[in-house]
């Protein structure tokens, strides 16, 4: 969880105008003294409450993050229920200023009221709730690339666990498992960020993530938060120490982890390739991830990145498909995560929306496009099934399992 000096001096700085705002509202209405008091104390308690949780130690070796992680969302709740109160009255101060309204009656604090403690609640909700509410989006995927053979495989897609953010708490996890199992897929992909900072967070979860069972087994990649950088290692040898035994447990756990390498799927004389790369992405976040080496991109070779095979990839950023993939290959099918959704979207009907929109062109769901030659690829962005930075998911950002379904196409 990396917090930058100047958002905590933002943050705290916001929280004290907001504040500011409220107390003057409160002056002007309460006819008691006491509410007024009551009011600065509780803020001040707050401002201290916030600015010890943004001092506790945060990356060094033996801190965790679920203390601070919780206090800083309990924190959020609160002041994101007073901006919303604070927005409603500014807007009923300027509706009356244009008016010229000279009525003593405030119905914007009313409204403001309201809207604060609705989303003090949608907030709570998206803990006790959402986070739990897993969903399985069904898509299907048509390709004259497809092997008849492969007409109706499926392929159970899930990301971003997150495992640290559930402590030793194994039930979300475990029901994850039996859902996807559920389904009976032929195939699971992981796409990535099975912890949040150090492979210590994936023990108590090995028995239950070893319970995913498919024909074709389990196949996964890394993500940003799997290598340890969210550490300050006092010896560099213990982040390599730790990143070997991530790979280690995984394959206690019977998963396949592909780093930078290819996998084959066979029935019968037909097979599809599953490749799968280590993490490729955009600043702040370090590239250890090599398409070429996974799968070269020259013809000369037997198999490569624009060959007639029907092609899936595991890439843990989306920006690698939007950057690389999508211009200068033929795969098919890109699988990613990372995003979240920003653990928030709101969806009435087919339409969309995430935060995440602006800092990520592709975000979360399907995607197409030509590449240079002409060719359809797709990236579908998983938003992931677990938390990291706050443990929540809001509104319409469920945990998502994602079952695809090949389908040939042609006669």
């Amino acid at each position: 969880m990396r917090i930058p000096f100047i958002m905590m001096v933002i943050l705290l700085a916001a929280s004290v105008l907001v504040d500011l705002y409220i107390l003057n509202d409160i002056s002007r209405k309460a006819r008691k003294g006491f509410w007024r008091k009551f009011y600065l104390v509780t803020s001040v308690v707050c401002w201290v409450f916030i600015i010890v949780t943004l001092c506790l130690p945060r990356r060094s070796e033996d801190s965790g993050i679920l203390t601070v992680m919780w206090m800083l969302y309990s924190y959020l709740t609160v002041y994101v229920g007073k901006l919303g109160y604070v927005i409603c009255s500014l807007i009923g101060r300027l509706v009356r200023a244009i008016s010229h309204s000279r009525s003593k009656r405030h119905p914007a604090r009313l409204v403001g009221a309201a809207v604060g403690i609705t989303l003090f609640i949608m907030m709570w909700w998206g803990v006790g709730v959402t986070r739990r509410a897993i969903q399985v989006n069904e898509v299907e995927v048509e390709s004259p690339k497809i092997p008849r053979s492969f007409n109706g495989y499926t392929i159970a897609q899930i990301s971003d666990i997150h495992v640290g953010t559930w402590g030793t708490d194994t039930t979300f996890v475990s029901a994850l498992v039996d859902s996807v199992n559920a389904l009976h897929p032929d195939l699971i992909l992981f796409t990535g960020d099975i912890v949040n900072r150090r492979t210590e967070e994936l023990k108590p979860f090995i028995s239950v993530l070893s319970r995913l069972k498919a024909p074709d087994g389990v196949l996964s990649i890394l993500g940003n938060h799997d290598y340890g950088d969210y550490v300050d290692w006092s010896n560099p040898d213990d982040r390599l120490a730790n990143n070997r035994e991530l790979a280690a447990d995984q394959e206690r756990m019977g998963w396949d982890l592909l780093n930078n390498t290819r996998r084959f799927i066979s029935k019968g004389s037909d097979s599809i390739m599953v490749i799968g790369v280590e993490n490729i992405g955009d600043p702040p976040f370090p590239t250890y991830g090599d398409l070429e080496k996974a799968l070269p991109a020259s013809s000369d070779s037997i198999y490569h990145q624009n060959d007639t095979r029907f092609k899936i990839l595991m890439t843990h950023n989306p920006a690698h498909w939007d950057k690389e993939v999508s211009h200068t290959t033929n795969i098919d099918l890109s699988l990613a995560g990372h995003t979240h959704a920003m653990q928030m979207m709101i969806k009435i009907g087919g339409w969309e929306w995430s935060p995440a929109k602006f800092r990520y062109e592709q975000w979360g769901g399907m995607y197409e496009r030509l590449n240079d030659r002409g060719h359809k690829t797709r990236l579908y962005v998983n938003i992931g099934a677990g938390e990291v930075g706050m443990p929540s998911r809001i509104l319409n950002a469920y945990p998502e399992i994602t079952l695809f379904t090949l389908k040939h196409l042609g006669n």
